[in-house]
């Protein structure tokens, strides 16, 4: 069987959907010697390198720039209407948007969220955005996505698409390796506290950072101080963010982490004492995931795709409301019974979303569409 990846969305930029990317996919290409794998990789990032030269995967390299979707579009259109009619495709799964449709065989493709057709996340490109996935849903011939709560938003927006749901997964053996002097190493080497709260995430707004910095102050207010250190790189809200924690008074209680590496990003969810994931909006959320491996209790967002990830086995509280935030970390904190109830619930969760269980499910995909 052959089949084409179109990987032109993805970089060397930390992201849930490089992650998925390299589990997945990697496990499929080791379990599947017998099936050619053709890579199509973005021009600013060698994405084929990431699979350590196997023998049955073939790289074309592609004009298209990773980011910047009317760039892909303008630069992508020449080449994919010479490229695609030479290859004969079972399968074409689509990482990217607008999709790309094989001529021969079955096209699929992989959504990951559609945060672009709400309003308070689409900005300027919000028309554009939803001109595209209309068009690549009623194009494929099969979507994957990652949550029940994703499909359900696919489908109330393109009703009658045959949908399969493949979570993101995660590599759980690179918390268990850890050892005591690593961690002490990283504690001292990124000056963190001795005990703080972690939220993980790229500076954007549906982060939702700038409510979690707020909520934090009023619980300062009530001498129930306990330091925010958040990882990630900047989205467009970092001036936001510091702002937000220059009006707070919060220079000595929010840390911000930039460019960590996997390992840093590890030992700090090992060393914090609560995890935090204050988003209005997530189409999953492999740091849940994450904080189930690290054994560490978590407070989130009471939204549909937090709660069937962690099957409803967590503190959660209004996204919207600052003082429902704050009422939940202070539970979260002052319970040591309900902290230890969640950490052990997520030792056993984080199980289910191995990679080897989620490729057998997309192997069984390809093999239920190609043409016989």
């Amino acid at each position: 069987m052959k089949i084409g990846l179109n990987a032109t969305s993805l970089n060397d930029r930390p992201s849930g959907a490089k992650q998925r990317f390299v589990g997945i996919y990697g496990e499929l290409i080791a379990r599947l010697p017998e099936f050619e794998f053709v890579i199509y990789e973005p021009a600013d990032c060698r994405v084929g390198s990431w699979f350590g030269g196997a023998p049955n995967v073939s790289v074309r390299r592609t004009p298209v720039l990773s980011e910047g979707r009317v760039r892909k579009i303008i630069h992508g259109a020449r080449y994919w209407s010479a490229a695609l009619p030479r290859e004969r495709f079972d399968v074409l799964e689509s990482l990217t948007l607008p999709m790309l449709r094989t001529p021969i065989g079955r096209t699929v493709l992989t959504i990951h969220d559609i945060r672009m057709l709400h309003r308070e996340f689409g900005g300027s490109g919000r028309a554009l955005y939803k001109y595209i996935l209309r068009s690549s849903l009623k194009a494929a011939d099969h979507v994957i996505t990652v949550s029940e709560a994703m499909k359900e938003e696919i489908l109330a927006f393109h009703p009658g698409k045959p949908i399969s749901v493949v979570y993101n997964g995660l590599d759980t053996s690179g918390f268990d390796r850890i050892q005591p002097d690593e961690l002490a190493f990283a504690r001292k080497r990124l000056a963190l506290p001795e005990q703080f709260i972690l939220a993980v995430g790229h500076l954007e707004r549906r982060k939702n950072y700038l409510r979690l910095i707020e909520a934090l102050a009023r619980l300062r207010e009530r001498d129930r101080s306990c330091p925010l250190v958040i990882i990630g790189n900047d989205s467009g809200e970092k001036s936001a963010v510091e702002r937000r924690i220059r009006f707070t008074h919060s220079l000595d209680h929010v840390k911000i982490l930039s460019g960590l590496s996997d390992h840093d990003v590890r030992c700090v969810f090992r060393l914090c004492s609560l995890f935090v994931f204050a988003s209005l909006y997530e189409g999953f959320g492999i740091p849940i995931l994450e904080a189930m491996a690290a054994s560490r209790p978590m407070a989130l967002s009471n939204i549909p795709v937090f709660r069937e990830i962690t099957q409803n086995q967590s503190i959660f509280f209004d996204p919207d409301n600052v003082e429902a935030m704050a009422a939940a970390i202070e539970r979260a904190l002052g319970s040591s019974s309900e902290r230890e109830r969640l950490v052990e619930f997520g030792r056993k969760r984080v199980l289910a979303f191995n990679f080897k269980s989620l490729a057998t499910q997309v192997e069984s995909l390809y093999r239920s569409i190609a043409p016989n």
